[in-house]
């Protein structure tokens, strides 16, 4: 039997003193397989696998998730999972499910999948899994899937939602008015906000330009001279003219 670069070797024997699962993963190589002697391999490399209700992914059959939230609504959804195997436990991967990655993908890890989901989902409402926090929840369930086969040696990298949640249409059409309707009254809350703001703007602006009228009229009426040197400043240098030929007095004081 041969083991493929990238995956690890578990020799079964089905005969003899020594029948069952050997301890020892193989690594990559040709081994000596006798009579009743068979070899699994397991990916020691990220693999990545979708569960899917297209016949055109991973399988032809259809392997959506079903499940519920809080009040019972029916939702579904497409999962993608990126996993490997840790070498040294492979062994034991094999002695608990006594099957090849294929089995483990479309038993023990797709109902694993479910489980976790159909448990944490039932905890939320439909808007909350649809909308904000839809990560939190895949989050939740692959922290669940990768504890529960930590010991086995599967190791559980990542879980992807494939699409979109799927959603009754009368729900789907529901939220996303509601969604429509929050976003307006958002957009009108920030117009009055603006208003508001230019209007504190303006009578600021009103009041500061007042108090400074108010104080130069005080600081005038406090200092009458100010008044004399503005007259002066503003003067051109040409004298009135008067009918009577005299000249006018200034007075300069």
């Amino acid at each position: 039997g041969q083991v493929k670069p990238g995956h690890v070797g578990i020799r079964v024997n089905q005969f003899g003193s020594g029948a069952g699962v050997d301890e020892h993963p193989l690594g990559v190589g040709t081994y000596f397989r006798p009579f009743g002697t068979t070899i699994y391999e397991y990916p020691v490399y990220t693999n990545t696998y979708t569960y899917t209700r297209s016949a055109n992914e991973s399988s032809p059959t259809n392997e959506e998730f079903n499940f519920q939230d809080k009040n019972g609504l029916g939702l579904s959804a497409d999962i993608a999972v990126s996993y490997s195997v840790n070498a040294p436990l492979a062994p034991r991967l094999f002695q608990k499910y006594r099957t090849d990655t294929a089995g483990i993908i479309a038993g023990p890890l797709r109902n694993a999948i479910r489980n976790a989901l159909v448990n944490r989902a039932a905890a939320m409402g439909v808007e909350e899994i649809y909308g904000p926090r839809k990560q939190e929840l895949l989050a939740a369930v692959q922290n669940d899937v990768a504890s529960f086969f930590a010991p086995y040696g599967l190791s559980i990298e990542k879980l992807f939602w494939a699409g979109n949640v799927r959603v009754p249409e009368v729900v789907l059409s529901q939220i996303n008015n509601k969604i429509a309707n929050e976003q307006k009254a958002l957009a009108a809350q920030a117009q009055v906000a603006t208003v508001e703001a230019e209007a504190r703007q303006r009578i600021a602006s009103a009041e500061g330009e007042a108090r400074a009228i108010s104080l130069q009229g005080a600081a005038l009426r406090a200092n009458p001279e100010v008044l004399r040197l503005r007259a002066v400043e503003r003067w051109d240098g040409k004298l009135p003219q008067v009918t009577s030929g005299a000249t006018p007095f200034v007075e300069l004081k």
